[in-house]
């Protein structure tokens, strides 16, 4: 039976009002302007290889660090990120406004039960974008998504740790492969032993997120075109996943996806500059 509260999406699909449409700006950390070190340098290779050698030592004769190499000093303007991943909930009231695409994995055209705090997969770049211009129209703010210069430094902060809380891999601090969940988990559930120094939940683990920069090779500069829109580039995502090992789930780890790709493993969270 149609709810009679429901109504059609872009597509023509139902979609179910959200228990809540109240729309309320995300928990956002400030951290201030600064410099971090970004990327992975030769003493984290050695000390992966010393506390990991399952798979550091395979990775280097493969030389797949060498996308996050060489590490380097970076110095970013004052920002805030969000404390958490969008979630399911907040990406409904989204969809049921505007009547945006549905993510991919959703059922019924809604989330899957029990999910609300979840955070949200299945959305492409622009997806996150289309999102962002919403929330920005409802609230007055200028939200956008994090730069992965600002995504690794809120995730390991300026002293260069391998994961969030320090530099030994700790399965119950963030949800991989290893935690056995098999799928996404509510935002904070490892907070606070899994969030980094800032305070940002859910860091490592959980899901990819999207970030505004281009996959370009190191250096990172602040001031170049790594920001730049581009219909046929590849964008970085950070942080690993539920579906990916400890491998990837390092403050240092970047891959890079085209902009309209969606996967159950990646989703997205928010920034905002303070200059």
């Amino acid at each position: 039976m149609k709810n009679s509260n429901s109504k059609l999406n872009a597509e023509g699909w139902e979609v179910t009002p959200p228990p809540s449409n109240k729309i309320k700006p995300p928990a956002m950390i400030e951290i201030p302007e600064g410099k971090f070190l970004m990327g992975t340098s030769e003493d984290d290779i050695k000390m992966l290889q010393l506390k990991e050698s399952d798979w550091a030592y395979e990775w280097s004769d493969n030389d797949l660090f060498a996308a996050e190499q060489p590490q380097h000093t970076v110095t970013l303007s004052a920002f805030e990120i969000a404390q958490y991943p969008v979630t399911n909930g907040e990406y409904h009231t989204f969809i049921w406004d505007v009547g945006h695409r549905l993510p991919r994995n959703w059922v019924g055209f809604t989330y899957r039960e029990d999910t609300q705090n979840h955070p949200v997969v299945g959305v492409s770049k622009l997806d996150a974008e289309a999102y962002i211009t919403w929330l920005n129209k409802k609230t007055g703010l200028l939200f956008k998504l994090p730069s992965e210069a600002e995504w690794e430094r809120a995730a390991r902060g300026e002293d260069g740790r391998i994961y969030p809380w320090g530099n030994t891999f700790d399965p119950w601090r963030c949800n991989t492969a290893e935690s056995v969940k098999k799928g996404t988990t509510p935002v904070g559930e490892y907070s606070p032993g899994g969030d980094s120094v800032c305070g940002a939940a859910d860091m490592v683990g959980n899901v990819w997120e999207w970030t505004q920069s281009l996959f370009l090779p190191y250096p990172y500069r602040a001031n170049g075109d790594r920001e730049d829109v581009r219909s046929a580039g590849r964008y970085v995502v950070r942080g690993g996943a539920w579906y990916y090992t400890r491998k990837l789930a390092r403050c240092a780890a970047r891959e890079g996806i085209l902009s309209n790709h969606l996967s159950p493993s990646i989703g997205f969270r928010l920034a905002r500059l303070l200059t």
